[in-house]
């Protein structure tokens, strides 16, 4: 269950920062320096950990789906895998026409497994992407408002600091300022819905690109 929402998460695009500065000053400001990780801050919010637990149970067919298909196709792959690795040792390093071959086969079954991942998972991610972009949608009034209160500024991202106090990190205030203006959200896009300004995304990968070069790929666990 874990892998399915793990990779719709990973489907959807990182969520905007805000400037970045030295956290240092931070300390010494009067006008008001603060930190914010704002993708913290909507996982953590309450429509969205409530959201979540309600998609394990409105969507478990998909994800049950989703995973039992998945485990097949990561055990095909890794046989597939280890026999190409077998063959690339026996061929000694060196492409042959045999060995092109079956690399081919195994990009072009690795490619087809990614897409069939990827129309099971569409579901879950599609409705993963309708439950954050309701959230986000209230994410900068929630910051504002957080701001506001802290008499704060600026608002660092925590990647963008060297160091920085706890005191000086504002997520939890902005969780709280989503709490009330975004107590819950619907899990259920409408019929037709997209993410806005980007198109729907992959699901999940069923496995990493292979390389180009088949005498070149990593020796299978």
């Amino acid at each position: 269950m874990k892998t399915i929402f793990k990779a719709a998460a990973l489907a959807l695009a990182p969520m905007t920062a805000i400037a970045l500065a030295s956290a240092p000053a931070a300390a010494q400001s009067k006008s008001g320096i603060a930190v914010a990780n704002l993708e913290q801050a909507v996982g953590t919010s309450v429509a969205y950990t409530t959201a979540q637990t309600q998609m394990r149970t409105t969507y478990k067919a998909q994800i049950d789906a989703f995973n039992a298909r998945k485990t097949v196709i990561d055990a095909d792959l890794k046989t597939r895998g280890e026999a190409l690795q077998t063959a690339i040792n026996g061929a000694g390093g060196k492409p042959t026409p045999a060995l092109q071959t079956q690399y081919e086969q195994y990009q072009a079954q690795t490619q087809t497994y990614q897409q069939e991942l990827q129309r099971l998972g569409q579901p879950i991610a599609l409705a993963n992407a309708y439950v954050e972009q309701q959230i986000t949608a209230k994410l900068s009034d929630a910051l504002k408002s957080a701001m506001t209160k802290a008499k704060v500024d600026l608002v660092l991202t925590p990647d963008a600091t060297v160091s920085y106090q706890p005191t000086v990190d504002i997520t939890a205030a902005v969780v709280t300022e989503l709490n009330a203006l975004v107590p819950s959200v619907g899990i259920t896009p409408p019929a037709g819905w997209q993410p806005a300004q980007r198109g729907q995304q992959q699901a999940a990968p069923a496995a990493s690109a292979a390389p180009t070069n088949p005498a070149q790929r990593p020796t299978t666990r």
